[in-house]
């Protein structure tokens, strides 16, 4: 009985490196779109300002914009997932 419960709960936690792997790729996404949004406000600056005025009234920069209020509460999410994941890693390993 006692082999069956630490059977369950070894397949219920994932491994550390699995988490830590999912945490990084995760990072990995943010960061690239954090640089692309940086990028997009470099060039956007240099446009003039009936250019960017006509930019920023299209249906894809509306698009840009709630994408990248999203990915803001994505980073928070992930923030809670790499803590929660931490936790349960660590809870893991008190109980080995």
């Amino acid at each position: 009985m006692s082999d069956e419960k630490t059977n369950n709960a070894e397949s219920e936690a994932p491994e550390p490196d699995q988490t830590e792997l999912a945490h990084s790729i995760i990072e990995s996404l943010l960061e690239h779109t954090r640089v692309v949004s940086d990028l997009i406000a470099v060039m956007a600056q240099a446009l003039d300002s009936d250019t960017t005025k006509a930019l920023t009234q299209t249906a894809q920069w509306q698009a840009y914009l709630e994408s990248r209020r999203k990915m803001e509460s994505t980073r928070e999410d992930v923030e809670k997932f790499a803590n929660q994941m931490k936790q349960l890693s660590e809870h893991s390993s008190n109980t080995n």
